[in-house]
């Protein structure tokens, strides 16, 4: 579900400022307020030159905060409710003061600023610029309707750290109406105040953290979102624990869900190099099941685009995965099944222990290391499930073979088991479900032999057929064989379904 809120963002060593954060399906937009131009010839700066005329009630109708003795730069606080509409799109709060009729005032405190405005005269040419990082000092909420409250003419001082009305001349006695008629207007020029994308985080496989990094020091309602390529959200303060924990919550529960629709699971390994040297055995490689595929990589990807340069790819049905260790058979399927050839040497090749082979489409066989017998059970419950999720996609592949000289094809469909039919005309030839296979051989280059039982007569009958490429129809049946098994087992079913929810 989508999110949207206002928080305070801390980045590096600036002042906190408000930001507004929008939670998509995929990606954390960040987005801070900035006034741009919505009409006319916009400028290469966001820099306005406004003139005002001071009125006989109300005077400029302005307030200001801030000043250079406390490195804050002067800025608007506050605008009358008389004056918002004639001000609409040339002033805002939030403005910084930059020249007061054409004097640079950047570095002025905050009483020279003031006064530089009443002896200003009866109108004044303001050039100012939206201060982005201003909002969380102003604390004022973005949208609050504030009326000017005049400073104290008796004292002849302002606060830096208060509102300092520009109100000179105020008379509270004189009871004419205020005149807009000499308020400025924008010939051609219209900005306005709006949210703009500051900073994008991607989801997919980013990572969440409340503590200050290398501690176990946890920050009091903040947190902070890092990319996968390093790009940080900057330190997010909410408002209460319980926000926190919301937003918390919604970020990790969509990053989860990222991972599990994308990624079964992926991370580094040693390959053993097929024409391996003395001195170099195996090389470092980064493995990833994710989607339909197998990837292989010298280097994690960071990028989409990283994605596309994978080393090798490979799908996942047309693959086989083999822990080389003693596996312990459970069901006569498997036992059947095991009869292949492609699944009986299980031996390790050299002193590694925790070892896994990957058999290719092509027939050639893939040996990876890893370090822990922990890492070796991660790694082949993620071969499983990306099998699984992969037939269960797919529900059927079909397969050219000749017959007796004749081109036909062969479906291996996961809900009715094995149908050949004529290339031609489409007619089914035979059908077998999964359980009727009995036992299979092949010559290890293009033929297949299956045993089928008659479910009437009990008969044993042969099939021979032969592929053009002989490994990725074995692997394919391995595959429709295994997740069929996984379906059957309570234990399987109930760990997936306790994953789904």
């Amino acid at each position: 579900q989508k999110k949207t809120g206002v928080f305070l963002l801390q980045d590096g060593n600036q002042e906190p400022f408000n930001v507004r954060l929008h939670l998509a399906k995929d990606i954390l937009t960040i987005q801070e307020q900035d006034v741009i131009c919505v009409s006319g010839e916009p400028f290469y700066s966001s820099e306005r030159t406004v003139t005002i005329r001071r009125q006989t009630i109300g005077g400029f109708g302005l307030s200001i905060k801030g000043g250079a003795e406390h490195n804050i730069p002067v800025v608007i606080s506050k605008i009358s409710k008389e004056q918002k509409a004639e001000l609409s799109g040339l002033l805002f709060i939030g403005d910084g003061i930059l020249q007061i009729n054409g004097i640079n005032v950047r570095t002025y405190r905050h009483e020279e600023l003031v006064q530089v405005l009443r002896n200003a005269g009866e109108e004044v040419t303001l050039t100012v610029s939206f201060l982005k990082k201003t909002p969380a000092f102003l604390k004022l909420p973005l949208s609050e309707d504030c009326a000017c409250v005049p400073s104290d003419q008796s004292s002849g001082t302002s606060s830096p750290l208060c509102d300092s009305g520009l109100h000179l001349n105020y008379h509270p006695n004189n009871t004419d109406t205020l005149s807009c008629s000499s308020w400025p207007t924008s010939p051609g020029l219209r900005w306005e105040k709006r949210w703009v994308d500051l900073r994008l985080i991607p989801l997919l496989h980013s990572r969440l953290s409340q503590y200050i990094p290398g501690s176990d020091l946890c920050r009091q309602n903040a947190f902070q979102v890092i990319a996968v390529d390093g790009v940080c959200s900057g330190i997010i303060q909410c408002l209460t624990a319980e926000d926190c924990f919301d937003w918390l919550q919604a970020i990790s529960t969509h990053i989860s869900s990222l991972t599990k629709h994308n990624i079964i699971y992926m991370g580094w390994v040693d390959e053993r190099e097929q024409d391996s040297l003395q001195d170099r055995m195996y090389t470092p490689k980064f493995l990833a099941l994710r989607g339909s595929s197998l990837f292989k990589f010298t280097a994690p990807p960071v990028t989409t685009w990283d994605w596309t340069k994978a080393e090798k790819t490979f799908t996942m049905y047309e693959i086989m995965c083999k822990i080389l260790k003693v596996i312990l058979i459970c069901s006569s399927l498997l036992i059947q099944l095991c009869n292949c050839r492609f699944s009986q040497d299980s031996d390790l090749v050299d002193q590694r222990k925790h070892c896994f082979s990957v058999q290719t489409e092509s027939g050639e066989d893939m040996f990876f290391s890893v370090e822990l017998e922990s890492e070796l059970s991660i790694w082949e419950k993620a071969f499983q499930i990306a099998t699984f999720l992969e037939v269960e996609r797919i529900q059927c592949k079909t397969y050219a073979c000749i017959m007796e000289s004749h081109l036909m094809g062969l479906t291996i469909d996961f809900s009715m088991g094995f149908v050949c039919f004529d290339a031609a005309s489409k007619a089914v030839l035979w059908r077998y479900k999964f359980s009727q296979l009995k036992g299979s051989s092949d010559d290890g280059k293009s033929k297949i032999k299956f045993l089928f039982q008659n479910p009437e007569t009990k008969h044993i009958e042969a099939k021979e057929l032969e592929f053009s490429n002989l490994f990725a129809v074995l692997h394919c049946i391995h595959s429709f064989f295994a997740a069929k098994v996984a379906c059957l087992d309570p234990l399987y079913v109930g760990s997936q379904g306790a994953a789904a929810a």
